[in-house]
């Protein structure tokens, strides 16, 4: 990808790293109703997020997210040291990582923003409410941002 804002015809990768089945169905079902052609990948915890990233194990040759749709409450590793982790290494840094989490946390949010997320959204509870927040990202992010070039 070049340093343009992502051309219609050319996929978006996109890392959902959520444990919540009803989020990780809503996410895909907003962003299959979508202008923008996207792979959405999931995984289900942290540990699992920077092997994605890392394209490490079983995840040796998937591609690279363009995007991070990242929750804070997750197992294993939670998404604030998932966070902490992709902005500290020299290889992910660059990845926007948007904090889509239900926390409305002062603590988080600030957190969140001192390892450098790109923007912290709290989930909405209704269904279509949350379904505008997954379009808006989607539109905000994929058709008017400039995102980094891929490796």
């Amino acid at each position: 990808m070049n340093a343009t804002a992502a051309p219609f015809s050319q996929v978006v990768e996109i890392l959902l790293v959520e444990d919540n089945e009803g989020d990780i169905r809503l996410t895909r079902e907003a962003l299959k109703e979508g202008r923008i052609r996207n792979r959405l990948n999931v995984v289900s915890d942290g540990e699992q997020a920077l092997r994605f990233l890392r394209r490490e194990q079983e995840f040796a040759g998937m591609p690279r997210p363009d995007l991070v749709l990242l929750d804070l409450n997750l197992p294993r590793l939670d998404g604030r040291e998932v966070l902490a982790a992709i902005k500290k290494d020299p290889d992910l840094k660059q990845i926007p990582v948007v904090v889509l989490t239900s926390s409305r946390a002062d603590e988080d949010l600030l957190k969140a923003y001192d390892s450098h997320a790109n923007c912290y959204i709290s989930k909405p509870v209704g269904f279509e409410d949350f379904m505008q927040v997954i379009r808006s990202i989607e539109n905000f992010w994929l058709t008017i941002v400039v995102l980094p070039p891929k490796d």
